[in-house]
């Protein structure tokens, strides 16, 4: 994640010393994120918690913020606001915590977080963020993580035999057409677009989805159900376009979403979400406890090897919904940011729901990362009925 600020009135060598110390203090109750993953066979990892640390870097950019336009994420995060990541070495030398706080010709500032996704999930890592911000403006911590590894039941032997059928919950998703070959991916560039909705546009989609009478007492379909039913059919619009001199639709989910109604599409995001239960995930564990091996599940990391790269395989799309996780207002001690999002992504299909701008009550935006050749027809469906 990135946060944007307007120029503080602290100094920059101020701001510098501020981060470093607060973020050695929180990493004290926060020590796990001190560590490193080691691999320990059969493609699995634990988390060693020896207290290498972070990773903090302060840089300088002959640049503005203006010069960052909406901060819709480009190549220029990377390059520049977020400090890489050498993966090519043993993953028991990979921080699992790095940020970079960069100043600005004009003052202002930006500060870069990435957090491995094995260590936190959303709403842990904004409790992470927001209690170093909380020791970095001098105040006493008030949230403290919750480390027992009880809880979850780990390095203990299955329960049991799982009691779902998780035999699709973790191999490759489908490719529309087939699998590209490495070349072909190679040839494939991505980029990310932030698509704006404004409070009209997003009561019409509720809408749209709620239009239909409901059982008695039901509950009606949510902003992000309603808007996620309506992305859905526009990746498989455009993704149908871009495919159809081939004449070959294989998939009953691009039947469903092109002819499905909203309502339709809607109800089915809720069922997927529904049936996520507290038994159906502790059903998942014992699955991925039975399994001898889990590589063959680790898609996203050998992805480039079996012809896949950055690619989800249009029209699959992961949306993840950041509209009710508490990642902003974030003050470090020189007030809040005036943006905050994901920092650059390449992996096209990967999509983020965020709440739109301050001066817009009720409004949402969407970030995507598509292939460059679906931006203008995607672009076009999505606000075509709207």
């Amino acid at each position: 994640m990135i946060y944007f600020y307007r120029k503080p009135n602290t100094s920059w060598p101020a701001i510098i010393h501020t981060l470093e110390s607060s973020l050695s203090k929180v990493l004290v109750p926060f020590y796990p994120v001190a560590g490193r993953l080691r691999s320990v066979g059969g493609g699995r990892f634990e988390l060693d918690c020896n207290g290498k640390g972070a990773v903090f870097v302060a840089a300088e950019l002959n640049a503005e913020l203006v010069d960052f336009g909406d901060f819709t994420p480009s190549t220029k995060f990377d390059q520049f606001l977020i400090p890489p990541i050498d993966y090519s070495v043993p993953i028991d030398e990979v921080p699992v915590l790095v940020a970079q706080v960069t100043k600005f010709e004009c003052g202002g500032v930006s500060l870069s977080i990435a957090m491995s996704h094995v260590v936190a999930d959303g709403k842990s890592a904004a409790n992470f963020v927001a209690e170093w911000a909380r020791l970095a403006r001098g105040e006493f911590l008030q949230i403290a993580p919750v480390l027992d590894r009880k809880a979850f039941r780990a390095g203990e032997p299955p329960s049991a035999m799982p009691r779902f059928d998780h035999s699709k919950d973790f191999g490759n998703l489908p490719f529309l057409l087939k699998l590209p070959s490495a070349e072909e991916v190679s040839k494939m560039k991505t980029t990310m677009v932030r698509l704006g909705l404004d409070k009209g546009q997003v009561e019409k989609l509720k809408k749209m989805a709620n239009n239909q009478s409901r059982a008695e007492g039901a509950r009606p379909y949510t902003r992000y159900e309603s808007v996620a039913a309506h992305i859905w059919k526009c990746s498989t619009r455009q993704g149908s376009t871009k495919s159809s001199s081939q004449r070959h639709f294989s998939s009953l989910s691009i039947h469903e979403a092109v002819f499905d109604s909203h309502r339709q599409r809607a109800r089915k995001f809720r069922g997927a979400i529904e049936k996520v239960t507290d038994d159906y995930v502790w059903s998942a564990i014992d699955f991925l406890k039975n399994e001898s091996e889990l590589t063959k599940f680790q898609y996203s990391y050998k992805s480039s090897k079996i012809g896949g790269g950055n690619l989800l395989g249009n029209p699959n799309i992961g949306l993840v919904n950041w509209v009710n996780l508490p990642f902003e207002g974030m003050d470090f001690g020189w007030g809040k940011e005036i943006y905050y999002g994901p920092g650059y992504h390449e992996i096209d299909g990967d999509a983020w729901l965020l709440r739109g701008s301050d001066d817009q009550e009720g409004s949402l935006a969407v970030l995507l990362c598509l292939l460059e050749d679906h931006v203008e027809d995607f672009t076009k469906y999505f606000y075509e009925d709207l």
